[in-house]
């Protein structure tokens, strides 16, 4: 155990992405809580920090990485002459690693032996308790341990600000049940097909659910949209582009359900309490699904383990991923449908 008189200062280092973002947001509560009297400084990458820059009482450094050595540089400079108690080294690629090293601090604490990689081993002194079969929440979560924090409650409460509340209010009638598709993950092989999500698209339509189509503005987010209204037959609202982080997590929290592949997104609409209907194949769900509830989860994970690796999950790496050409079509547009009836039934949604 820690003395929590004996902590002043913590840094986290966590920049990307949105979902592992996501993911340290409970952990920071429980510092704050367990030590109100240290100041929490946390290094996030540039997008992420407009989801969570605006936590209360937790200092934010911005690493952008598109500037390459002048951003780790503007690191150390808004770091100058500080030295931290504690730093919490929560991401294991080179680049991070390497940031680590602006970062001054009496005990760096960093990730086990088996989750390591690119020499993270060399950046920290410290490491959290070895494990298996943990959800990314909880490994991170597990950082806390060092300091004499329990596993505790498991709460985001991330700020939305009221123009972002007033909009989703307005793409979301109150008196319509609604799914929100987000169609797109960051990595191209956990994407399913556009002409699937429009089957399933219209199988919401046609029982009486709003559906808003939504994704971030780069040109594959945009294709991808262009394609699933090409191929519905009804007209799902497109907002794909047209919405902030900020006004994305107030629009998942008005939804009645979400539609995602393993994506931030995914974890943005646990994060506000909204069911997940989440597609694995490329991903375990056990390990990165929707944190809170992965009953709605299409998990094919062992599935994609045998047909592309010749070998069961249980045998793979805990984490292992299986991005490879055609894994997400394992998924069928019945299994989702399924899984969007049996949601609509736990929610009491009878249209």
């Amino acid at each position: 155990m820690t003395d929590r008189d004996a902590i002043h200062s913590v840094c986290l280092l966590r920049t990307s992405a949105i979902g592992d973002v996501t993911h340290v947001v409970p952990l920071a509560h429980r510092l704050r809580a367990q030590f109100p009297q240290a100041r929490l400084t946390w290094i996030v990458g540039k997008l992420e920090h407009r989801l969570v820059g605006d936590l209360p009482d937790i200092e934010f450094v911005v690493f952008d990485k598109s500037r390459g050595l002048a951003g780790m540089q503007a690191v150390r400079k808004a770091l100058s002459g500080r030295e931290f108690d504690v730093l919490l080294h929560m991401q294991v690629s080179m680049r991070s690693n390497l940031l680590s090293r602006m970062v001054h601090a009496h005990r760096r604490i960093g990730y086990d032996r088996a989750r390591s990689r690119d020499l993270h081993g060399l950046f920290v002194d410290e490491r959290i308790p070895a494990r298996t079969g943990e959800h990314v929440l909880d490994a991170i979560g597990s950082f806390g341990e060092r300091l004499g924090l329990g596993r505790g409650e498991v709460r985001w409460d991330i700020p939305v600000p009221e123009q972002a509340l007033a909009w989703a209010r307005n793409q979301v009638p109150i008196t319509a049940p609604t799914l929100v598709v987000s169609p797109s993950s960051s990595h191209a092989f956990r994407n399913w097909r556009a002409e699937r999500y429009a089957k399933v698209i219209d199988h919401a339509a046609a029982r009486g659910l709003q559906v808003l189509l939504t994704g971030g503005p780069s040109e594959a987010e945009q294709a991808m949209a262009r394609s699933i209204l090409g191929h519905a037959r009804s007209r799902p609202v497109d907002l794909t582009g047209r919405d902030t982080l900020k006004q994305a997590l107030a629009l998942f929290a008005r939804a009645d359900m979400v539609l995602s592949p393993d994506s931030g997104p995914m974890h943005m609409a646990n994060a506000v309490g909204t069911p997940v209907i989440g597609l694995h194949a490329a991903s375990n769900p056990l390990r990165s699904g929707p944190y809170s509830d992965r009953r709605w989860c299409v998990d094919r994970y062992d599935e994609a383990a045998r047909r592309f690796l010749g070998k069961p999950a249980r045998a793979l790496r805990w984490g292992a991923k299986i991005e490879k050409p055609g894994v997400m079509d394992l998924i069928g547009v019945s299994d989702v449908i399924e899984r969007l009836d049996a949601l609509m039934k736990h929610l009491k949604i009878s249209r």
